[in-house]
């Protein structure tokens, strides 16, 4: 199942919508209900479709927890019958995703926590070997990550702000892990049970002030805090199952610049999630990134992007996410 969240534009306001993709279809899950319970002759359909399906994935999220994706099964079952009564509806069950009106928005409304893994070791070697260090010890030994802030985080066709601090902008290839259930002290046989599913995750770096602010050992903040994209949707872990080996692309102009997959980690997501729940809870909506695939950013490649360039990430079974550079 690919979930999405929307912005329908018309003459008056801008709405965000959350829903199911299927093909070419953008299923209104708010809407869905809101005409079962008129055929259920509900009095108050409206409030009561507002109440318990909310028009945000992370609300949506938050009040089902574990249950997410059952949920929303039964919402797409709802959608179909209602779909071959052939109901003439003032709220629309579907959109087309190439109508005008509809612009695929980012798939989180808001992130409780952001935690940025560091495993794929061919990108972890060739950052040390830049620095003239060897891996530390302690690498090999935890799952490390660092947390940042939520409130710079961006969606597909959004434009990549340039920080003005900056000279070298940079990409990182990761894939991103969305959490549906709260938990603390997590096991790894337990924890495919709070992961909703995957998205791509795109972690622009200021390389520049990123390298002198690590350089007193504290850090990253300002060389990431600006700007992180993630979108274009969130693929159910029963798709491409809880650790997924999926094919991931970094194109630059079209060019293709990275390439790697998202297996190649030294840790599992079982592993990262319970390391990063010990004695600390996690909650629905917190989002975890997996760090960059080998090849999977400029600084690697000794490349760099430039104002006004596109970049686009493929990853198979997610698709495309794509967005410009502020010129």
């Amino acid at each position: 199942m690919k979930i999405a969240q929307v912005k329908i534009s018309s003459e008056l306001i801008a709405t965000k919508r959350m829903g199911i993709i299927e093909g070419q279809e953008f299923i209104d899950i708010q809407n869905v209900m809101i005409n079962q319970f008129k055929i259920e002759n509900k009095y108050h359909n409206y409030q009561l479709a507002q109440h318990f399906f909310p028009s945000n994935t992370s609300n949506f999220v938050e009040l089902y927890q574990g249950d997410t994706v059952k949920k929303l099964e039964d919402i797409l079952g709802v959608y179909q019958h209602l779909k071959k009564m052939g109901l003439e509806t003032s709220s629309p069950l579907s959109y087309k995703l190439d109508h005008s009106s509809l612009k695929l928005s980012k798939p989180l409304s808001h992130i409780n926590c952001y935690r940025d893994f560091y495993i794929h070791e061919k990108h972890v070697v060739k950052g040390f070997q830049k620095r003239n260090e060897p891996v530390p010890k302690a690498w090999y030994e935890m799952p490390v990550y660092y947390k940042g802030p939520t409130s710079g985080f961006i969606g597909h066709q959004d434009t990549i702000p340039w920080p003005s601090y900056t000279q070298k902008l940079d990409y990182e290839l990761e894939l991103g892990c969305v959490l549906m259930k709260d938990g603390k002290n997590i096991s790894e046989k337990n924890a495919s049970e709070h992961i909703l599913g995957f998205t791509i995750f795109n972690d622009i770096s200021a390389r520049d002030i990123q390298k002198k602010e690590m350089s007193v050992r504290l850090g990253p903040s300002k060389g990431k805090d600006f700007c992180s994209v993630v979108g274009p949707v969130i693929v159910t872990k029963d798709e491409v199952s809880a650790e997924p080996d999926l094919l991931m692309q970094a194109f630059i102009n079209d060019k293709l610049w990275s390439e790697g997959r998202s297996s190649e980690g030294k840790y599992s997501w079982a592993e990262m999630i319970s390391f990063a729940s010990k004695e600390e809870w996690l909650l629905a909506t917190d989002f975890l990134g997996s760090g960059t695939v080998g090849t999977g950013c400029g600084l690697e490649l000794d490349k760099w992007v430039k104002k006004g360039d596109e970049i686009k990430f493929k990853v198979e079974s997610i698709g495309e996410l794509v967005n410009k550079i502020q010129s």
